[in-house]
Formats: C-alpha cells, structure tokens, sequence
C-alpha cells in the first residue's frame, strides 16, 4: 500500500496519532497564536509553518473557522486551540508574549535575544490590519522584520515562517 501523505519518509505509514505522540516529546519551547477575526487567508501557512518548526501549540483567535485544507493535512499533527475571546486566553506566569508587528515599539528581529527560562509565545495579527487593540494589550514587547524593498509589510503566513526559523536557530 503506497502512503501518500505529505510527511517525511520516517513517517511513512505511521498512524497520525503516533506522529503527533512522537513530535509531541519533541516539540520546541515556543507556541503560537494567529488572529483569525476577518479572513482565513495565510492561516493553513501559519499552522504548516508550527510544524515545520515544532511549535508547541497553535492557538487561533477569533470567531472564524478555518479552511483545513490550506494546512495540508499539518494540523492533524499539531496542538490547535480555539478561543473566541481574548478573556479565554489565559497563559501560565513562564509565558513571554512577543507581537509581531511593525509599529514604532517594535525591536529589529535580527538584534533580538530571547529569553531561555520563558516559553515564547509569537503573536500574529491578520492581512492589512495587524495586531487587534486586545492582544497588542497582553504582549510584553514586540518584534519586527527588517525589509529592504518597497512594500511595508509581509503577509502573516511568510512572517511566521522567517520569525519560527529565526527562533529555532537561536535557541534550538
């Protein structure tokens, strides 16, 4: 029987719960949540993306469902909690919260530092909009990614992938 799954051939024909048991004991130090409040777009991106770089959990804020199928199949392996409202977003005290937004009190990624004895929790906002009122408010600092052409921002799904990498290569 052929496996025709988009995972790496050390999973071939393991059963999804295996997978995600097996890259549960492996996951890194960092989780991320995804404002999911006007439209879905870059989100299957975002949550590829926690896999690719062991993310401990993906939390999606908003009212919105997402379209499973731009994740392809990655969110079968990964730990994704829903919250409708900011109030349900309730983080243990080694939780250190940094937005990734370009707005005057962002800090360049590539100068930043992060703190070893916190689990790192990556905050992205939405296409055109950013970063809502209500979770800039439960970040500790912010961080943004220094461009060099014309355009003023990333979309989120291409943010989270340079901002997972940049992480795991400095403290992985």
């Amino acid at each position: 029987m052929t496996d025709n799954r988009n995972v790496i051939d050390y999973y071939k024909y393991w059963d999804i719960e295996a997978i995600k048991t097996n890259l549960d004991q492996k996951r890194n130090n960092f989780s991320v949540l995804v404002q999911n409040v006007i439209r879905d777009f870059n989100l299957g991106v975002v949550i590829r993306n926690s896999n690719a770089f062991l993310a401990k959990e993906v939390i999606i804020y908003g009212h919105r469902q997402y379209d499973k199928r731009g994740t392809v199949g990655t969110y079968n392996y990964e730990n994704i909690k829903h919250v409708k409202e900011v109030e349900q977003l309730i983080f243990p005290e080694n939780y250190y919260i940094i937005g990734i937004d370009n707005i005057q009190e962002s800090k360049p990624i590539e100068k930043y530092v992060y703190p070893s004895d916190k689990h790192i929790l990556f905050v992205f906002g939405e296409e055109n909009v950013g970063l809502t009122d209500e979770l800039k408010a439960i970040c500790h600092e912010f961080l943004y990614i220094k461009q060099y052409g014309s355009v003023r921002s990333l979309n989120v799904g291409t943010a989270s992938g340079i901002v997972m990498y940049d992480f795991c290569k400095s403290v992985c």
